[in-house]
């Protein structure tokens, strides 16, 4: 029982954490009461906006373990999610680490249906804080430019930056593949 306790204050004060980290990016924040427990709907563990993306966030954190969140977990977030408006988002933290988000589509299914993310996966293919935010800078097509009108000279390099980007928005290139490339 003592472990039990001892998690739950641990899980509390990690989505306490995401709150205040969310809050101080600019997301309009709160913490669902109990998440759940104290309610007989399931409700999402934090839901954030920022004006322009909504999200309806599962938090889990884990000292090294991986982490497995049951199917009705993920179907509830899903759930809600679409009928609030809002985006799925997993986020997990491991020890020592930041918080990494994933679309729950994405997470690893299990043969008994439920889900798991190792911390080698929320390292390698995780959004981290930083990008889900917004912090990162993001290049499109229309700031690279589509080419040399009206006789402009064309930079090699800018040119080569765009076609990537097109095999990225075209279905042809992952995306990590094209962040390695640039």
């Amino acid at each position: 029982m003592t472990t039990t306790v001892s998690a739950n204050r641990k899980g509390d004060r990690r989505e306490r954490e995401l709150v205040n980290a969310l809050d101080e990016a600019g997301f309009a924040v709160m913490r669902a009461p109990a998440s759940g427990a104290a309610t007989e709907r399931e409700l999402p563990d934090v839901l954030a906006g920022d004006g322009e993306a909504f999200y309806a966030i599962e938090a889990k954190s884990s000292a090294g373990d991986p982490i497995y969140l049951t199917g009705e977990e993920v179907e509830a977030l899903t759930f809600f999610a679409r009928n609030f408006g809002a985006k799925a988002r997993i986020a997990v933290r491991f020890d020592r680490e930041d918080w990494y988000f994933f679309h729950p589509g994405d997470l690893y299914t299990t043969d008994a249906g439920s889900y798991r993310v190792k911390k080698e996966t929320a390292l390698a293919d995780g959004t981290d804080f930083s990008e889900f935010v917004g912090e990162t800078e993001k290049v499109t097509l229309d700031e690279i430019g589509g080419g040399g009108a009206g006789g402009d000279a064309v930079d090699p390099e800018l040119e080569e930056r765009r076609e990537i980007l097109e095999a990225v928005r075209d279905g042809h290139m992952p995306v990590e593949d094209a962040l390695d490339v640039l």
